[in-house]
């Protein structure tokens, strides 16, 4: 019976080719076959550190067709690398559906770690980063954007976002508009690039720049979460936390007290809700 091949999902520079790991590097040289974007960005690549593979492209517009083949690849014994342009691949690209598919066929899926966007930007950002929402791209209109506009207006973690460089005024008036223009931002620009660019401020005041200064490159558009206003509190968001952590294992004690310091309410009212529960 052929053993089957290995799936490899190989996170590469966002820009610099020297971030690249001795391991991925490793890989791709190991590799039959690539999975890519785009075909000719990968090739620079795969040109620095001397890997000759077969390259095929794979992205959002691929048909089923060309996924069915990648797994018939993977399934007569050959390894594929999937990658992105820059970055993690599956990360709010359409990679997650040869993975789910390989797993399907019982196929080995290994992740070798490198380069994330979202990371890199959180670390550079000066906004809490302990907890945070990624949403990727929003809808270019209709009632989901307008569904995650609020979504970010009322979190109280920082939102990651990814935006097209001709979008991103518009993305950023319309957070203004949702979250308000006093609320914290901060917009990364082509990190690790030549032009690396992090502008903090506030939305409105990034709004305003970006409207006369229209960027290039990749974006990060990262947005603080709503601060907490004591005695004010969404009694239903409460108890859905709180009923988060008792089935984390935690007790009602130190629930009360964790929910009171994440939502900087006092503590009788986190223990009185509880306790109900």
């Amino acid at each position: 019976m052929t053993k089957k091949g290995t799936l490899y999902i190989v996170a590469t520079p966002l820009g610099n080719l020297g971030d690249l790991s001795p391991r991925a590097a490793e890989v791709l040289r190991s590799v039959e076959l690539v999975a890519v974007e785009d075909t000719r960005r990968s090739r620079t690549l795969l040109a620095h550190v001397d890997a000759r593979p077969r390259v095929v492209s794979f992205h959002a517009h691929s048909t089923p067709a060309r996924l069915a083949k990648l797994v018939e690849t993977l399934e007569r014994g050959e390894s594929v690398a999937l990658l992105t342009d820059a970055g993690t691949p599956t990360i709010s690209d359409p990679g997650g559906q040869l993975v789910e598919r390989a797993r399907e066929h019982g196929i080995e899926t290994v992740a070798i770690p490198g380069p994330s966007a979202v990371a890199a930007a959180l670390s550079i950002s000066g906004l809490p980063a302990d907890r945070f929402t990624f949403l990727g791209f929003l809808p270019r209109r209709g009632a989901d954007r307008e569904r995650l506009l609020n979504s970010v207006a009322n979190s109280r973690w920082t939102v990651v976002l990814f935006e097209a460089p001709g979008r991103v005024a518009r993305l950023l008036a319309d957070l203004a508009d949702a979250c308000g223009a006093d609320r914290r931002a901060v917009v990364a620009r082509e990190l690790t690039k030549v032009y690396e660019e992090v502008k903090a401020g506030t939305l409105g005041e990034l709004s305003g720049y970006y409207r006369e200064a229209a960027p290039r490159g990749e974006i990060t558009v990262l947005v603080a979460g709503t601060p907490a206003v004591r005695g004010v509190v969404n009694e239903e968001m409460l108890r859905a936390r709180a009923r988060e952590l008792l089935a984390a294992g935690e007790s009602r004690r130190d629930v009360a007290a964790q929910l009171a310091k994440e939502l900087n309410v006092s503590r009788k009212e986190t223990y009185r809700v509880v306790t109900a529960l």
